[in-house]
This record gives C-alpha cells, structure tokens and sequence, in this order.
C-alpha cells in the first residue's frame, strides 16, 4: 500500500520519536517524545534476534482485516479514521486517530474500518522472531 508523503513523514517522525527517552524536557527549538501508550505485553519474542518491523495500512469507507492471529503483540497506531477491532470474546474496540492499541498474540481477531465515507490510515509496530509471519489467517 502507498501512503502519501504527509503520511510517510508522519510515520517516520512517529518512529522516531518513539526510541527517545519520554522524560526529555522541551526545550525551544528542539521536538520532544510524547507517551501516547505504556502497555507491558505477553508474549514476546525471547530469541537472541528479533526482527522489527513498521508497517502502514491504508482501509477504504468498510474494508477489513482477514480474520487472523498474530504469534506476538501487534501495536497499532491511528493516524487518520476509526479503527474497530473485534476480538474473539471480548467487546469490540474502537481506537481513534491519535491514539494506540497492543493487539494481544494469538487471539482471534479482525479489524474494520466502519465509515461509509472516511479513509483509515495505521501505523503497525510487530516485533517477532525473524522471519516469523505477521500474521496466521484463520479460515
């Protein structure tokens, strides 16, 4: 999927700030990190390697995920839109552009963008095992 520039930019300056340290003061001049989700997650890669990877997604007016699992959590950031996720046994969740989500490793799954008539764009962080799928389709 291609993203526009603005959203290649705003992925990048996400990732980017996402390794600094949140305690850095502003200062005039200079960008400091803001926390948008602390979350501590099961279910991490415990190898000597880990493989990690940023990815974007672009949903039209009501697309959808496949139905799937992810071996490890999945952080999912909202630049522009609504993003619901249904997972099985649990009510389904809403996360606004602005704000981020871990998508717990294998539960059963599936995302939607509701709008009939606004895009969804995401950012998805996946650390795994390398070369470990980002995610089993269930059929």
């Amino acid at each position: 999927m291609v993203l526009s520039n603005a959203w290649q930019v705003a992925a990048v300056l996400l990732v980017g700030w996402a390794g600094a340290a949140s305690s850095v003061a502003q200062q005039p001049g200079f960008a400091a990190p803001q926390l948008l989700l602390r979350e501590s997650a099961a279910g991490m890669p415990k190898g000597d390697m880990q493989e990690v990877r940023v990815m974007t997604a672009s949903f039209k007016p009501g697309d959808r995920t496949v139905f799937h699992t992810h071996r490890s959590p999945v952080t999912v950031y909202v630049l522009e839109g609504q993003f619901t996720l249904e997972l099985e046994g649990r009510a389904p969740i809403v996360v606004q552009a602005g704000q981020a989500y871990v998508e717990p490793p294998n539960v059963k799954m599936t995302g939607f963008n509701r709008s009939a008539t606004q895009p969804l764009h995401v950012v998805i962080f996946y650390v795994s095992d390398p070369d470990t799928p980002f995610l089993d389709s269930i059929r």
